[in-house]
C-alpha cells in the first residue's frame, strides 16, 4: 500500500448504516480513503489535520442547486461551489435547461451542453455534475447521446410551466421556455419524456439503476386560479399569501399525476423533489403504496425544514414550492423522522438583492423566485436533527450516500476505503446565528437572518484536500466534472 499523504487524526467518523459515530483516524492516499481505525500509524512525511474530536461526515452531496439560473454560469461556479465548501457540500448536482433564464436560449443539447461544460471548467471548488431538462420534442431524441457521450444519468420535468412561469403567471409559453413554435410542454409531453428515459435505461441496463427523472410536482391550472383568488381578496400578504397561491393540493394532484404517468410509462426511478407540504407527502405515500414497483425517492429542502411563513426573513424566503405555515413543517419532520424523506437538500439559487425583489420590496408576486442556502444545509440538519432525535447516521444518508447511490456517484457517500476523500469536520456543540455577511455565497440576503444554526461546519475536505478550513476557503478550485455513473476502482 502507498504511503498516506494525510492522515485526518482524532475524530468521530459518522457513516450511513445506522452505527454511532466511531473514534477514529482516517488516512487518505491519492485522494481516496485507505484506512479507517482507531489508531493509524503516521509516516515521516505524512501530513496531519488534527480533528479534535470533532464528527466527520461524508461530504455532502447537495442533490438540488441552481448554478446560473439569475447569473452568469461561470460566475455562479465560483463563487456559489465557495458556499458550497463553506457548508462541508463536497458534491453539487445542479439543475440546467435551455429557455429563459440559465443560457437564455434554445437549442439543442448537443450545442448547449458543451457550452455549459466550458463554462464552469477549472471554476468550482467541489465536484458538481448537472440534471438536465428536456423542454422539446428533439431533446427526447438526445437522451441516449447525453448519458453515453456527457455522463448525465438524471433528468427533470418542471410540471407547472404548463402555463405558469418561473414567478409567476405566464401567457406565452413558447416564449418564456424556447420552444420550437407547434409545440407544447405539457402532460403529454411529460410522458413521452418518460418513455425516452425508461429506452435510455433499457438500452443500458448495466447502469439502469441510476438513470433516474426527477420531476417539481405543482398543478399549474390550481395556481393561476388561486393565485388570482388571493389577490382578489387581499386578505393575506407575504409568505402566506404566496403560500395560499400556491396551495398543498396543487402538490399533492401533480404528484399524483406524475405517478401514474411513471406507471404507465413503466419509468421505476422516480424522484419527487422538494415536497414543502404534509398533502404533498400524503399523496407521495399514498402513490408509493398503489404503486410499490415504482422505486420513487421524496426530497425535502432544508429551507422547508428550518423556516416557516412567519419565521423566514421576509420575501426574500419566496421559492417554488413556497416555505408553508409551521404545521407543513412539523408535518415534514415527521416524515423524515419516520424514514420517509430520502435526502434533504438546499435548492441553492443564488439571487441577488437588485434582481430578487420587485420596486415594492413588499409585494412577494413581483419578487422572483428562490434564494442560496447549502452552507446551511449540513450544519442545519445536524443542529435540528439531534433536538428532535435525529441520529447522525441518518444524516449522513440524508445528505450524502442515499443521493450518491441514486444519482450515480459510487465514488461519494462514505467514509471507508476505496471512496473519495470528501470529508465535512463538524462541531455539533458550536451554533451561530445566521448573518448573510459571513456567507460566502453572493447573495447579500437569507431567509435564514437570524435563525440559530445548532452545529459548524469548521473543515471540508475534498478528496483529501481542504477547501474549507477554520472560516475560510483555501486553495484553488479543483473541483471536477462527473461524469456518471462514476466507477469506484
Amino acid at each position: 500500500m502507498s504511503q498516506p499523504d494525510l492522515i485526518i487524526r482524532d475524530v468521530r467518523v459518522v457513516r450511513p448504516g445506522g452505527s454511532e459515530p466511531q473514534h477514529a483516524d482516517i488516512a487518505v492516499t491519492d485522494g481516496r480513503v485507505s484506512e479507517v481505525a482507531p489508531r493509524v500509524e503516521v509516516p515521516e512525511g505524512t501530513a496531519v489535520h488534527e480533528g479534535r474530536g470533532r464528527l466527520a461526515f461524508p461530504g455532502v452531496v447537495d442533490a438540488h442547486q441552481h448554478w446560473g439560473i439569475y447569473n452568469p454560469l461561470a460566475e455562479d461556479t465560483a463563487t456559489e461551489s465557495r458556499a458550497c465548501a463553506q457548508g462541508g457540500v463536497t458534491t453539487s448536482l445542479t439543475y440546467m435547461r435551455t429557455g429563459q433564464y440559465y443560457l437564455n436560449r434554445g437549442g439543442s443539447y448537443a450545442e448547449v451542453f458543451p457550452e455549459v461544460l466550458a463554462a464552469a471548467e477549472g471554476r468550482s471548488y467541489v465536484d458538481y455534475a448537472f440534471h438536465l431538462a428536456p423542454m422539446q420534442r428533439s431533446h427526447i431524441d438526445e437522451i441516449p447521446a447525453l448519458v453515453r457521450d456527457h455522463g448525465v444519468t438524471s433528468f427533470k420535468i418542471f410540471m407547472f410551466y404548463g402555463s405558469h412561469g418561473l414567478h409567476g403567471r405566464s401567457a406565452d409559453q413558447n416564449s418564456f421556455l424556447m420552444i420550437p413554435e407547434g409545440e407544447r410542454y405539457d402532460l403529454a409531453h411529460f410522458e413521452f419524456v418518460m418513455r425516452g428515459i425508461q429506452a435510455a435505461r433499457e438500452a443500458n441496463p448495466d447502469i439502469a439503476d441510476q438513470i433516474s427523472l426527477s420531476l417539481h410536482c405543482e398543478t399549474a391550472e390550481i395556481m393561476t386560479a388561486y393565485t388570482k383568488l388571493v389577490e382578489e381578496e387581499g386578505r393575506l400578504t407575504g409568505l402566506e399569501a404566496y403560500s395560499a397561491s400556491r396551495p398543498p393540493h396543487s402538490e399533492g394532484l401533480a404528484v399524483t399525476i406524475a405517478s401514474y404517468l411513471a406507471h404507465e410509462t413503466q419509468l421505476p426511478t422516480i424522484n419527487l423533489l422538494h415536497l414543502s407540504s404534509a398533502k404533498a407527502m400524503e399523496a407521495a405515500m399514498t402513490m408509493a403504496r398503489a404503486f410499490p414497483h415504482v422505486d420513487f425517492r421524496r426530497e425535502v429542502t432544508i429551507g422547508h425544514l428550518l423556516t416557516d411563513v412567519t419565521t423566514a426573513d421576509g420575501i426574500g424566503a419566496k421559492v417554488n414550492p413556497p416555505i408553508r405555515p409551521r404545521e407543513d413543517v412539523e408535518a415534514l419532520w415527521e416524515h423524515l423522522l419516520a424514514g420517509d424523506v430520502s435526502w434533504v437538500v438546499s435548492d441553492h439559487a443564488c439571487c441577488k438583492e437588485e434582481l430578487k425583489f420587485g420596486k415594492d420590496k413588499n409585494d412577494v408576486f413581483a419578487a422572483k423566485s428562490g434564494f442560496g442556502g447549502t452552507e446551511y444545509l449540513l450544519p442545519g440538519l445536524v443542529g435540528e436533527g439531534r433536538k428532535r432525535g435525529l441520529s447522525m447516521s441518518r444524516v449522513a444518508e440524508l445528505t450524502a450516500w442515499n443521493p450518491a447511490q441514486r444519482l450515480g456517484l459510487p465514488t461519494k457517500g462514505d467514509i471507508a476505503p476505496g471512496f473519495d476523500a470528501d470529508i465535512a469536520l463538524v462541531d455539533p456543540d458550536r451554533s451561530y446565528v445566521v448573518d448573510p455577511a459571513d456567507s460566502e455565497s453572493t447573495q447579500e440576503y437569507t431567509p435564514f437572518r437570524g435563525l440559530e444554526i445548532g452545529s459548524t461546519v469548521t473543515t471540508t475536505f475534498l478528496r483529501g484536500r481542504r477547501v474549507y478550513d477554520d472560516g475560510q476557503v483555501v486553495g484553488e478550485p479543483t473541483g471536477r466534472y462527473l461524469h456518471r455513473p462514476t466507477g469506484r476502482a
